[in-house]
């Protein structure tokens, strides 16, 4: 029987210039915003956009990501922790980030964004949904230098042991997991199903129900929040979060393909 892969521990600081120190995770941020941009210059003409458009769009975005997310891991995961240190709320550098709360806050950023440009709502939802899983890949990617997030014990020969959970057990490397399944799948279904023309919403719900569903299933194998743990019917805090994403998620896709076709 062959040993379990190790986690090699990646030092978190990519490069250090004195007393500035640029993490990994960091780098891994500015990657999904670079794709992003990169991705939106390809397809601005096609939905009617501008290059200065699709920065405007990161920019609204990627201030969506950091306020819902920062707020999402506060409410969803430690409100009663940040109810007694409330000012430890703005200490981002200490980490903890939801996706789901960064999806909340893009999701009222982008509408703002609309309003003001007196543009529907869909539009903006369906150009951005295919440019977003890859910086989800990115995202996940940095998790797995940070060895944070592991995944639950496994005898599989693909184990590996996160010398950072403390305990000497292989797990299920569930980043990489998710790097695969929400971050690369998701990106070529979705570039795929978005390269012809669609409804209104139908790109923007198979995005949502796409995310939805493959983070439910990689979550069987990533380690629950040790201040969470298994929730009701055995599920945990992503998985439940996640339900509401995958409903959504097929109500606009069905709108899209039977209803907005006809609006």
């Amino acid at each position: 029987m062959t040993s379990p892969f190790i986690h090699p521990q990646f030092d978190p600081v990519a490069l250090a210039l004195g007393p500035l120190k640029i993490h990994w995770y960091g780098l891994m941020y500015l990657l999904a915003f670079g794709l992003f941009l990169w991705l939106g210059r390809r397809r601005a003409a096609s939905a009617g956009l501008s290059a200065r458009d699709v920065e405007d769009i990161l920019f609204y975005g990627a201030l969506g990501v950091v306020l819902g997310g920062r707020l999402g891991y506060v409410l969803f995961y430690k409100p009663v922790y940040y109810l007694q240190h409330p000012l430890e709320i703005f200490a981002l550098w200490q980490g903890g980030m939801s996706f789901h709360g960064g999806f909340l806050g893009v999701v009222v950023a982008l509408w703002v964004f609309a309003r003001q440009r007196q543009w529907p709502p869909a539009k903006i939802g369906d150009f951005v949904a295919p440019l977003t899983p890859l910086g989800l890949a990115a995202g996940r990617m940095g998790n797995f230098i940070n060895g944070e997030l592991w995944g639950r014990v496994t005898t599989g020969p693909w184990g590996m042991i996160f010398p950072q959970a403390g305990d000497g057990l292989a797990r299920h490397p569930s980043q990489l997991y998710q790097f695969a399944l929400e971050g690369i799948l998701l990106f070529i279904l979705l570039w795929g199903y978005s390269k012809k023309p669609r409804a209104p919403w139908a790109v923007t719900g198979f995005f949502i129900a796409g995310y939805g569903i493959f983070r439910f299933i990689a979550e069987f194998a990533r380690e629950p929040d040790a201040y969470l743990g298994i929730l009701q019917f055995g599920l945990s805090m992503g998985q439940w979060l996640s339900l509401p994403m995958i409903l959504v998620g097929l109500m606009l896709w069905r709108y899209g393909r039977h209803w907005g076709r006809a609006a």
